[in-house]
């Protein structure tokens, strides 16, 4: 698929590492001018640098922030074609009854809050510019529940009805609106998350993640953040060009 976002401008939230900085440097080698997002200047400069993609500073739960994101971007590039809402923080590992609020609050703001203005702010020039693709991150815990971890499951399954809403608003616009649910993927997020279940839960790392990760899943193994950058890839690109509305799980077959 190599070229396949020629002269396409894409615009990755939570750009800086991981899932995000993978699926920027993808849409690269794609052929795509591709900026981008988030909050740590420093990182995101270094990981523009790294993949040839360039750097804007924005807090997306603000509004001025994500307004200033899409205006810079279409002021400096041109328009805004794809748009991939990957920002997001993982929240409270904890059980319902012991939930800190404000963290509860702040897993909202950045993982629900954050998208909305994004596509908000992003869709008029969209529109103007004839159409796009919007590509939100979502999760597996965006299709079920899991315990210790409503806070992120309750902003993931938000995402899903923000897809499927949304989807049928802009659709007459030809601006596609999927979402893409990824597993347990592999990197500094999940091994952040495995640490406090295991601090919670009293077991530990291995254990989770065997029993609860890698042996519920038909491939036996994690998700690598590549393998999630070829998926997204497929959703910004007239492959999918019939697709909308819907929700892709890349997840090495879990149960």
């Amino acid at each position: 698929m190599s070229g396949i976002l020629g002269g396409k401008v894409a615009i990755v939230t939570g750009g800086g590492s991981g899932i995000g900085e993978a699926i920027a440097g993808r849409f690269v080698k794609a052929g795509a001018t591709v900026i981008v997002a988030g909050r740590n200047r420093e990182r995101l400069a270094q990981t523009a640098r790294a993949i040839g993609a360039n750097a804007i500073a924005a807090d997306v739960a603000e509004e001025g922030e994500a307004a200033s994101l899409m205006t810079e971007t279409v002021s400096r590039f041109g328009g805004i074609d794809v748009l991939v809402n990957n920002a997001g923080i993982s929240g409270p590992v904890a059980r319902a009854e012991d939930m800190d609020m404000k963290e509860w609050d702040l897993t909202v703001a950045i993982n629900v809050r954050g998208l909305i203005l994004c596509i908000k702010h992003a869709v008029p020039h969209m529109r103007r510019r004839g159409g796009g693709s919007i590509i939100n991150m979502s999760s597996l815990m965006g299709l079920r529940g899991y315990p210790m971890r409503s806070a992120y499951t309750a902003t993931k399954f938000a995402v899903i009805g923000i897809t499927e809403a949304v989807a049928q608003e802009v659709g007459p616009d030809n601006i596609r609106v999927n979402a893409l649910c990824p597993g347990a993927v592999n990197g500094e997020l999940m091994q952040r998350v495995i640490a406090a279940r295991a601090k919670a839960e009293g077991r530990s790392p291995e254990e989770i993640i065997h029993v609860n990760y890698t042996e519920k899943a038909a491939l036996r193994r994690w998700i690598e953040p590549e393998e999630v950058s070829e998926a997204a890839l497929f959703l910004a690109s007239p492959a999918s060009a019939a697709i909308t509305g819907d929700r892709l799980r890349v997840d090495a077959g879990r149960a």
